[in-house]
C-alpha cells in the first residue's frame, strides 16, 4: 500500500545539493582572497622594486649636494637633516663612471647610503691609514676586478686630487688580522666583505685593498 506523501522528501532531497552549492561558495571565496592575495603581493614587490633604485638615486642626489656644500667650506654639511655624518671625501675606482662620496664614520646606517671612513683612521690625504668601508653588493663591487698597479683617485673637499695605486690585494680573518694604522706616509685601505659572491652575510672574511700615493 503507498503511504500518502507529506511533503518531506524534497527537503531531504534538496539538502545535500544546499550543502555541495554552500561547500561551492566557500571554495570559490578561498580563490578569490588567494587571487587577491597573491596580487597584493606581487603589486607590493613591485612597488620595492620601484622604490629601492628611487630611493637609492635620491640618496646619490642628497649626497652629491652635500659634497657640493663641503667644497664650499660646510665642514659638516649633512646629506638628510637628521643624518649624523657628513661628506669627507670622494673616490674614484677604475671603471666606475661617478665617483663616491665617502661619509664619517663607517657605522651600518651610513654603509647603507655609501662609503664611509672609519673612525680613528687617518684623515684623506694626510700621512697614515685611511681605512674606507663599502658593501661588496653595491658601491665596492668593483673591488672585485681590481689589480696590483691600478689607480685610486681621492679628492678632498679642498679641491686636491690625490693619486693612489694600489699596492696589494689581500683576504684575511678580521676576527684574527690586526690593521695597523701608522705610517709616515698616505695609505688607503679599501676593506669590504668576502667572499663577493656570498649567500650568507655577517662572515669575518674581509677582502683588503692597500693602495700608496702617487706623486
Amino acid at each position: 500500500m503507498r503511504r500518502p506523501w507529506n511533503g518531506a522528501m524534497p527537503v531531504l532531497l534538496t539538502l545535500p545539493l544546499r550543502i555541495e552549492a554552500r561547500r561551492r561558495v566557500r571554495q570559490q571565496r578561498r580563490r578569490r582572497f588567494a587571487i587577491g592575495a597573491l596580487l597584493a603581493l606581487g603589486l607590493a614587490l613591485l612597488a620595492a622594486g620601484f622604490w629601492m633604485p628611487a630611493k637609492a638615486e635620491l640618496a646619490q642626489q642628497l649626497l652629491n649636494r652635500a659634497w657640493q656644500r663641503t667644497a664650499g667650506g660646510d665642514a659638516a654639511a649633512r646629506p638628510w637633516p637628521w643624518a649624523d655624518t657628513h661628506p669627507v671625501a670622494r673616490l674614484t675606482l677604475p671603471g666606475s663612471g661617478e665617483p663616491l662620496t665617502v661619509l664619517a664614520g663607517a657605522s651600518g646606517r651610513n654603509l647603507a647610503f655609501a662609503p664611509a671612513l672609519l673612525d680613528g683612521s687617518a684623515a684623506p690625504g694626510t700621512d697614515g691609514v685611511t681605512v674606507i668601508a663599502g658593501h661588496r653588493d653595491t658601491h665596492f663591487r668593483p673591488l672585485a676586478a681590481l689589480a696590483i698597479g691600478d689607480e685610486l683617485t681621492l679628492e678632498r673637499p679642498d679641491g686636491s686630487m690625490l693619486k693612489y695605486e694600489v699596492a696589494a690585494l689581500d683576504v684575511v680573518d678580521s676576527a684574527r688580522a690586526e690593521l695597523r694604522l701608522d705610517a709616515t706616509e698616505s695609505i688607503v685601505v679599501l676593506v669590504t666583505c668576502w667572499p663577493f659572491d656570498a649567500v650568507d652575510v655577517g662572515g669575518s672574511w674581509r677582502y683588503v685593498v692597500t693602495a700608496r700615493q702617487r706623486f
